[in-house]
């Protein structure tokens, strides 16, 4: 193997935003029209951003939109599993990761990673984010740049020179 080059801040930034776009997004309208509508109030999303707009902050803050849990965690098995078939695929890439040419491995073979780390990395996600994104912020400032997620599952986030575009 080559000179090891770990994936920074922006570049996996970049992969996340187009993989919400791309991945994320489109489920979310799929799961959302399954459910009827039911999911998300849509109609009370709306009452708030006019309430903001017109400056009536704590109106908007204070009638928060209806979410069904049921869809939410739906939503997120679909997406976890989803993210997991691509990482199998396309060798620890997703759409965005393949897009930018790196992809997750594990942080000690640098071979791809196993059912175990996806799992464990995918709900590390979710531990990252409540960390007041802490865990994603992480990854700017260590040399490995590691995130709490990749810490937790033993992984690390390289470039890929073999990806073709």
């Amino acid at each position: 193997m080559n000179e090891v080059r770990y994936a920074g801040f922006w570049v996996r930034f970049v992969a996340s935003l187009a993989d919400t776009i791309f991945l994320a997004l489109p489920i979310g309208i799929v799961i959302y029209f399954l459910s009827g509508g039911e999911w998300f109030d849509f109609a009370q999303y709306q009452q708030n951003i006019q309430a903001a707009m017109s400056g009536n902050a704590n109106k908007a803050l204070s009638n928060m939109p209806k979410m069904d849990r049921t869809w939410d965690i739906i939503n997120l098995i679909v997406i976890i599993t989803i993210s997991i078939i691509f990482w199998r695929r396309w060798h620890g890439a997703t759409p965005g990761k393949r897009f930018v040419h790196i992809k997750i491995v594990d942080a000690k073979t640098f071979e791809d990673i196993d059912n175990k780390q996806a799992l464990t990395r995918s709900f590390g996600y979710i531990v990252s984010t409540l960390a007041f994104l802490i865990g994603f912020i992480m990854v700017a400032f260590r040399k490995d740049k590691r995130g709490l997620h990749d810490l937790l599952a033993g992984t690390v986030v390289i470039y890929d020179e073999d990806i073709n575009s």
